[in-house]
């Protein structure tokens, strides 16, 4: 039986309540926890569709940065208020839907549109995943931020205009519904708990999301040539 579990870690599906402790972290199991969860799968009403719409939307940087660029911006001091709001349908068990941002910057109606999932780790279970662990030491994703439960995350390729012209094509695209990865008032990025259960206050809900390139450039962080990231502190579920 454990040996048929332990397959699983790391991957999104169904998995037994009786966990060995001594299992990595997962997407689907995090070691020391009090509390487990039936996974959407589980339950028979779950049809897999979210429709969710974010604003107070922040921008990490500008799109006018010169390289080497921080748009991480986990000490705060590079977020900027922007105008506009994000917009996502998603089937999350077929990997279908839809995904929008139309932002108002001091460069102009800025404008991502994710138009095809994919996924690019096992985890990301086809390209669209529910209730998930992710980022940190979660066995998941990279450790660029704190590690979440993660209530909805996307991946895939998508494009951006500016003003009505074409900005970013082909360029990488990942969303994520996260808890409160930011303080409420400083909007810094929390850290060091001292506890596995990861820097995050799940009295919070917020969404972020990046476009990036496939080019990567080392002077920067993250290590891409280009890195739009954005974030929002008020989320609506519908």
């Amino acid at each position: 039986m454990l040996a048929s579990i332990g397959t699983m870690v790391g991957c999104i599906g169904p998995e037994s309540s009786n966990v060995s402790s001594e299992l990595q972290p997962g997407a689907r199991y995090q070691p020391g926890t009090e509390m487990g969860i039936y996974t959407p799968e589980q339950h028979t009403n779950y049809d897999g569709r979210f429709i969710v719409s974010a604003s107070q939307v922040y921008h990490l940087g500008t799109l006018d940065d010169t390289s080497p660029w921080d748009h991480m911006g986990d000490d705060g001091s590079s977020v900027q208020a922007v105008g506009g709001t994000i917009e996502l349908d998603v089937d999350e068990r077929a990997n279908t839907g839809t995904f929008r941002a139309e932002l108002d910057l001091p460069e102009g109606h800025y404008v991502v549109e994710l138009d095809r999932f994919e996924e690019f780790s096992p985890c990301q279970d086809g390209g669209i995943a529910a209730f998930l662990y992710e980022h940190g030491n979660a066995g998941c994703g990279d450790a660029n931020w704190p590690k979440s439960l993660l209530y909805l995350a996307g991946w895939g390729w998508g494009s951006a205009t500016l003003d009505g012209a074409t900005l970013y094509d082909e360029h990488q695209i990942h969303f994520m519904i996260t808890q409160g990865m930011r303080d409420r008032e400083t909007l810094v990025v929390r850290t060091g708990t001292g506890t596995d259960a990861g820097a995050v206050n799940p009295a919070q809900m917020q969404l972020d999301f990046y476009i990036r390139s496939p080019e990567s450039n080392e002077r920067n962080h993250p290590t891409r040539e280009v890195f739009d990231h954005f974030f929002a502190m008020e989320v609506t579920w519908r």
